[in-house]
């Protein structure tokens, strides 16, 4: 089997946060939602039933304690967690903070409104906020 390696379009989208033991954790390149997504760092795969019994657990485990803690450290009033793939095939799990105030409210994220860039400090400040979670796993 060949090497993991990121999808093009999630490399240009977004920052890499730092890996848990099955995903890498990314952060969409929108400051208007916290969007984190989870690849699991396994080549070739399109779909959760790719992944063998354990990854699949281990992806549940990842999935569940990054909603938990972005829920808590954002304040979330509603998380919103899909796997959709129709354009980025890459089995990847979005991670959306979610606001009756954002940008989108009610509505889904996916091509509402035009991204608003982080700035660098933006994301070191969120990459400190993420430390919770990557000192779950160590």
């Amino acid at each position: 089997m060949s090497e993991f390696q990121l999808d093009n379009r999630l490399d240009e989208d977004c920052f890499v946060m730092g890996d848990l033991p099955l995903c890498r954790v990314l952060l969409m390149n929108d400051s208007q939602y916290p969007w984190f997504i989870l690849v699991p760092r396994v080549a070739g795969v399109h779909e959760v039933f790719h992944l063998d019994e354990e990854q699949q657990l281990q992806m549940a485990c990842e999935s569940s304690l990054t909603a938990a803690i972005l829920n808590d450290v954002f304040e979330a009033e509603k998380m919103n967690v899909a796997a959709l793939g129709n354009v980025v095939k890459q089995l990847h799990v979005h991670h959306i903070v979610r606001y009756e105030s954002d940008a989108a409210w009610p509505n889904p994220v996916w091509g509402r409104l035009p991204a608003k860039p982080y700035d660098k400090d933006q994301v070191s400040e969120i990459k400190k906020k993420l430390e919770s979670l990557f000192s779950c796993f160590e």
